[in-house]
């Protein structure tokens, strides 16, 4: 069974540095947000919702990161093939409000601070989308 999923890496700007949005799973593994398209949404729309839905923030993409495949076992369902579209979303508005049957807790974090939660804390699958957004957002 194939799932398609979407989400993304959230940042805002502030006058000292640029702060990422951290997910805490019901894993206690650090994480972002991103949840499974709904039919008829497009892979943008989707990773904007479940950005809103999970933490509260509102915000727009800038651009494509990385798509990630990976398989899991469902109990229910068997082996599931899942696909992610990650991108780079700016915070345009919203306040952090943790959905709280999927999260423990969200919180920004410095770059730099994110990253290493990442390397130490998070999802093996995620580390290249990081990179990805770290670099973007560093020479930026």
């Amino acid at each position: 069974m194939k799932e398609i999923s979407a989400g993304g890496i959230v940042f805002r700007k502030t006058d000292e540095c640029i702060e990422i949005l951290m997910i805490e799973d019901k894993y206690q593994k650090i994480t972002i947000p991103k949840g499974k398209q709904e039919p008829g949404e497009t892979l943008e729309q989707t990773a904007l919702r479940e950005i809103e839905e999970e933490t509260g923030i509102i915000g727009r993409i800038l651009h494509h990161i990385e798509k990630v495949h990976y398989q899991y076992t469902d109990p229910e369902r068997g082996q599931i093939d899942k696909e992610v579209t990650y991108y780079l979303v700016q915070k345009t508005g919203g306040y952090v409000n943790v959905q709280i049957e999927e999260i423990n807790q969200v919180h920004w974090m410095e770059l730099e601070e994110a990253l290493a939660a990442q390397k130490s804390k998070g999802y093996e699958n995620n580390q290249e989308v990081f990179n990805k957004a770290y670099e973007f957002l560093r020479n930026s």
